[in-house]
């Protein structure tokens, strides 16, 4: 009987009740509204930032639909201003490779501290998955509270909201790249600009500073050690073994005490 009673609940909680159906449906436009304004910070930085990058592509020779297409199907941010120099100048697919997970390894460390959030978004977390960027993560990890009682929802419709301003901006930036010579030098550096400003504001709202600190030593450490072309995943590392190491010992003390 007490197994059947646990089925039951694990059923209640993966399909919401009629009740609950019918007041999310009721819900839907505040959510679609919470989630835009959510997102709006990014919008004023993707936009431009994505514009940026469909300018610098079409320079380059990529033409008009791989940059919408790489923006649609990739979705990468920095990446994908790197992809740029990779694709016009021949790299092969092992450096692309490479590449790739150097600049994208951070994202593992994203991933872990959204298990959580992502833990009941059902259907939705392939995508959630696919669109966690540096600028994404940082709008759903500081929402704790749970908006028109449907949070895998709104973080799915942050998520489209923010690559749909990125698609955007591509879209204007290989028109515009098209229509009026610019000279394109110095735009890459946009993207790290948006970073900058990001983290800025998480450090302003955070309560507690020493994570971001033990980061900024890790990253100025590991580049002091291992050079500017290979510090990043070793910069990875050290973060992930400086944050799980304070953890690990207070654990072990609970239990000595207990």
């Amino acid at each position: 009987m007490e197994v059947d009673a646990d089925v039951d609940a694990e059923n209640e909680k993966k399909e919401p009740s009629p009740f609950t159906k019918k007041m999310r449906k009721k819900n839907r436009p505040q959510l679609f509204r919470s989630a835009f304004i959510t997102s709006l910070p990014v919008m004023a930085g993707y936009v431009v930032l994505g514009t940026g990058y469909g300018m610098l592509a079409y320079s380059h020779g990529l033409g008009i639909w791989w940059p919408v297409l790489m923006s649609l199907c990739i979705y990468a941010g920095s990446m994908q201003y790197v992809a740029i120099d990779l694709i016009s100048g021949g790299a092969g697919f092992v450096t692309m490779a490479l590449t790739t997970l150097a600049v994208n390894a951070r994202h593992l460390l994203y991933g872990l501290s959204m298990l959580k959030k992502y833990e009941n978004t059902g259907k939705k977390k392939p995508y959630l998955i696919f669109a966690l960027t540096d600028e994404t993560y940082s709008l759903l990890v500081k929402e704790d509270k749970e908006p028109c009682s449907n949070q895998p929802a709104f973080y799915f419709l942050v998520s489209l909201f923010d690559q749909s301003y990125w698609v955007l901006g591509s879209i204007i930036g290989v028109l515009a790249g098209r229509l009026i010579p610019i000279n394109t030098t110095g735009i890459d550096f946009s993207l790290t600009a948006l970073f900058i400003t990001v983290a800025v504001d998480q450090w302003c709202e955070a309560k507690k500073h020493w994570p971001a600190i033990a980061g900024g030593m890790c990253a100025i450490a590991c580049r002091l050690i291992f050079g500017a072309d290979s510090f990043l995943i070793p910069t990875m590392i050290a973060i992930v073994v400086a944050l799980s190491v304070p953890d690990v010992f207070g654990r072990m003390q609970e239990k000595r005490k207990n």
